[in-house]
């Protein structure tokens, strides 16, 4: 379905990108739409790209919402599926 998905900032690397984490699954995106973001940010991926930095307790609710209407399993599987690593 390709929605924007919460998830949290493990590392910041080099040329404008990141690693993010969720449920186990870590994906490098790039930040280069953000003017500053930091390990244990919360941010709004979307196709490779963080598109906006949230709180914690929105990030949950958002994958709570998510949770219910049944389509988290599915993005976290695509997410898994787009050259991420498991293990986060």
């Amino acid at each position: 379905m390709c929605l924007a998905i919460p998830a949290r900032v493990v590392s910041i690397d080099d040329d404008a990108m990141a690693t993010v984490a969720l449920e186990g699954i870590r994906k490098p995106v790039s930040t280069a739409l953000l003017d500053e973001v930091a390990v244990g940010d919360y941010v709004l991926v979307h196709v490779g790209y963080a598109l906006h930095k949230l709180s914690e307790e929105e990030a949950e609710r958002t994958l709570r919402l998510m949770a219910e209407a049944g389509v988290l399993a599915e993005e976290l599987e695509e997410m898994a599926g787009e050259g991420a690593e498991a293990g986060a």
